[in-house]
């Protein structure tokens, strides 16, 4: 199974366009260390030759041109794709709105929970991807699927679907109750255990989770590598950079640092490799040479980069 990270950013990317905290001023500047980094989604491929996405993100036309192994064949017809099929973990912009690129009348498949699948079907703009070209298919909130192409062949990847702590996506809230409560357990937000057909090895994605429990930490014991939520370092960051008012946990991520963070709510889980997706521009661990990168490392954790590749 080959995995690749094409985009390990949260949304906005890095650094984002309207950004001008010090993070994305060093990025823009080429300060060595500090690498731009496009929107969280991640291809994995059972066979090498055909592809599946997980989330779609806006950055999705850069990312297939950065991926030569999601570009059409020399030897493929006029309109062709290597890329099978799409995985949805949740209905943010940030994993749909890269949907829309994907609009020129070419078979592949959608997998969803019946709540992304409810939010697509509700937003008229996204029947561009005419639904008898590209089938929407649900993904249950739990239970293993083959995932398969627009044609019913199977790409030789698994999925083991799972709800995971979050919330509802930013633009599904009601703004008349700003003080409610939007977290969400019941599926809106999901995290896929992935496999190959035949192969032993297997890896999770859950690049947004709200908090670790011990179902999770008992879900992801022995996993060959954890593709996991890193969005912010503290839970607070937003507000101290003076980008934003939310906190992570207002935004449905867990924190990285700190007694109810991610390491050390998964110090003593046995995990392969461990390794820090979806990170916001106000990130310190952006900077390789910042102490919370140093930080990270130690802990074990590695933080993910655009074009990262490993094999299992």
């Amino acid at each position: 199974m080959l995995v690749k990270i094409i985009g390990s950013a949260a949304g906005g990317g890095f650094p984002q366009w309207n950004c001008n905290y010090r993070l994305s001023r060093a990025a823009r500047s080429g300060m060595p260390g500090v690498r731009p980094r496009t929107q969280s989604s991640i291809a994995v491929s059972g066979d090498g030759a055909g592809w599946v996405l997980f989330n779609a993100s806006p950055d999705i036309r850069q990312q297939i041109a950065q991926t030569p192994e999601l570009q059409p064949p020399a030897d493929a017809p006029p309109r062709s794709t290597p890329i099978r099929a799409v995985v949805l973990t949740n209905a943010d912009v940030d994993h749909v709105a890269g949907l829309l690129s994907l609009r020129e009348r070419q078979p592949f498949a959608i997998y969803g929970t019946a709540q992304v699948l409810e939010t697509l079907e509700a937003n008229s703009i996204f029947n561009v991807l005419d639904p008898s070209i590209v089938s929407r298919r649900l993904l249950g909130p739990t239970g293993e699927l083959a995932i398969r192409d627009a044609y019913g062949r199977e790409t030789g990847v698994v999925v083991d679907s799972f709800p995971v702590p979050g919330k509802i996506a930013l633009y599904l809230e009601q703004k008349a109750d700003p003080s409610a409560d939007f977290s969400s357990d019941r599926g809106d937000t999901i995290g896929v255990r992935i496999t190959a057909t035949g192969r032993c090895g297997a890896i999770f994605y859950i690049p947004g989770c709200a908090r670790i429990d011990a179902a999770l930490r008992t879900r992801v014991a022995d996993a060959a590598c954890l593709l996991f939520d890193g969005t912010v370092y503290t839970d607070d960051e937003m507000i101290i950079a003076r980008v934003g008012q939310k906190t992570g946990a207002r935004m449905g991520h867990i924190a990285i640092s700190g007694e109810e963070g991610s390491i050390a709510g998964l110090a003593d889980v046995k995990i392969g490799r461990r390794i820090f997706v979806h990170i916001n521009n106000t990130n310190p661990i952006l900077d390789e040479n910042s102490a919370e990168h140093a930080a990270v490392r130690v802990a074990g954790w590695e933080v993910a980069s655009d074009g990262m590749e490993m094999e299992f």
